[in-house]
């Protein structure tokens, strides 16, 4: 059975993070937040969606992130039949990238 993480707790979390201005405001609170492991495997699970979205191999993303074969697994499925938190969020990325492209001369 799955706990519901919507609640006031999670909700005031959300919207300090929401608060956030900027890269270095993020690293400071993170850092407060989270352990360097807990970090470091949001970071890898967050770049192993990207190149699940690139089509590559489970065998280069392991070899190129260092993620487990389960790691990567349990990302796919999220891409697959999650809530498609991490598509929406490479998909702003991608757009972003593509319109400061654009603007450069």
């Amino acid at each position: 059975m799955s706990r519901n993480i919507h609640n006031e707790r999670t909700d005031r979390l959300l919207d300090g993070i929401l608060s956030l201005q900027n890269r270095e405001e993020a690293y400071r609170f993170f850092e407060d937040l989270c352990t360097v492991n807990e970090l470091e495997s949001l970071g890898q699970r967050f770049e192993v969606a990207g190149m699940l979205r690139e089509e590559r191999t489970y065998q280069d993303i392991a070899q190129i992130t260092g993620a487990s074969t389960a790691t990567i697994s349990r990302v796919n499925r999220c891409l697959n039949y999650g809530t498609d938190g991490y598509v929406m969020v490479l998909d702003r990325m991608s757009d972003e990238s593509d319109q400061s492209e654009e603007m450069k001369p």
